[in-house]
């Protein structure tokens, strides 16, 4: 990562950018992992019984799921716009 300047520093941005989505990996899969775990404990409550452990279990993670995916998917896409537009450039 080099400044395509012709720079001998690293490119801060695209440092940055390699930063952020190294971040939005994390937070893609983090929140595939508690969409999948309410789908789970959704299931098991179906399957059995709906107690309030179930309940909340199935709510915290449909939650927190949403709000670790939603700015990751965007992010994400933001991320591969950039590249997309570096690319672009460079041609």
């Amino acid at each position: 990562m080099t400044s395509p300047a012709g720079g001998s520093g690293p490119d801060l941005v695209l440092a940055r950018r390699a930063r952020l989505a190294r971040l939005v990996t994390a937070g893609q899969r983090a929140g595939y992992a508690l969409l999948a775990v309410a789908i789970a404990a959704f299931a098991v409550g179906a399957a059995t019984e709906f107690t309030s452990t179930v309940t909340v279990v199935v709510t915290a993670a449909l939650a927190g799921a949403t709000a670790v995916l939603a700015p990751s998917i965007v992010l994400g896409y933001a991320v591969q716009a950039a590249e997309r537009e570096d690319a672009a450039r460079r041609r």
